[in-house]
């Protein structure tokens, strides 16, 4: 694995979980690592265990509400003011919820979180990433988007919303749909960066023990979660990929794929449907006011 010295990473919701695992490993390798969460207290506790781990200073943290699209536009503002690259920027950051929640920007919170956060996040920062290319775009994804499905007259869930009650350990209907969103997503930007010297992949973590069932609002789903905990490998090990597709000089030129345990692997069958990435494109921008490439 190489050495990150002078690389600058950003790894969204890294104060516990895989995130925070990925932002000690790239510590660990020397690279300046910005921690993006959305609490201060708990984001700051993480933030000082890293340093004192790996005595690396160059560990910041920044403040970031991935749900709300005016808190990623301003945080992507400052980040630009404090720095002037950006080498890897790693979408992990991601939530599961029991009953639908609607941002007070009127986003199903679901869908916000795990999908257009990211994409926001990578439209506002892509200057950035181009002007110190070769960089990294790294999103996370999950092995249940292969039941989901992408309904583009119902990307918010109104008709249809089932989320931790129905989940059993392959079903997850509004999350698997984001994840399936989320590959989708990273296949169409690979396609648009062709040339500009940044990379876009996207990884399967595995079966993870996180505290995501934590986002559900629900006891009895977050006690599901900690039933089935001892079927799920580490938060370290279920890191290894995002910190493999950040650090490795094995990838530095691959785009467009998918990785599950550090190997390329092949994904759903819909998640390769260039036509539905397109639209779903367009839809995305449209609902974030965007103006379309």
């Amino acid at each position: 694995m190489s050495e990150m010295k002078g690389k600058t990473c950003i790894v969204t919701g890294s104060n516990s979980g895989i995130g925070k695992e990925t932002a000690l490993s790239l510590a660990k390798m020397g690279a300046h690592v910005v921690m993006v969460v959305r609490n201060q207290e708990r984001g700051e506790k993480a933030r000082l265990e890293i340093v004192k781990q790996t005595g690396n200073n160059s560990i910041d943290l920044m403040i970031c509400d991935l749900s709300s699209m005016d808190s990623i536009r301003r945080f992507a503002q400052e980040f630009k003011r404090k720095y002037d690259r950006l080498d890897v920027l790693l979408n992990n950051a991601g939530a599961m919820f029991n009953k639908r929640e609607v941002t007070p920007e009127g986003f199903e919170r679901t869908l916000a979180v795990n999908y257009l956060g990211p994409f926001l996040l990578t439209h506002e920062l892509l200057g950035l990433l181009k002007s110190s290319a070769p960089s990294r775009i790294i999103n996370v994804s999950s092995g249940l988007a292969k039941n989901g499905k992408v309904d583009l007259e119902d990307l918010q869930s109104e008709k249809n919303y089932r989320g931790t009650k129905a989940y059993s350990q392959v079903r997850a209907p509004v999350y698997a749909n984001t994840k399936l969103m989320v590959m989708m997503f990273t296949y169409e930007l690979a396609r648009r960066l062709k040339g500009t010297g940044v990379t876009a992949n996207v990884l399967m973590p595995g079966f993870v023990a996180t505290n995501l069932g934590k986002n559900s609002g629900s006891l009895s789903s977050y006690l599901m979660f900690k039933m089935v905990r001892p079927m799920q490998v580490s938060p370290r090990k279920g890191a290894e990929t995002s910190v493999y597709l950040a650090s490795s000089d094995e990838v530095k030129d691959v785009t467009g794929k998918c990785f599950a345990k550090k190997k390329e692997v092949m994904t759903c069958p819909e998640s390769y449907n260039k036509e539905l990435q397109k639209r779903l494109w367009n839809k995305t921008e449209s609902m974030l006011g965007l103006p379309p490439e």
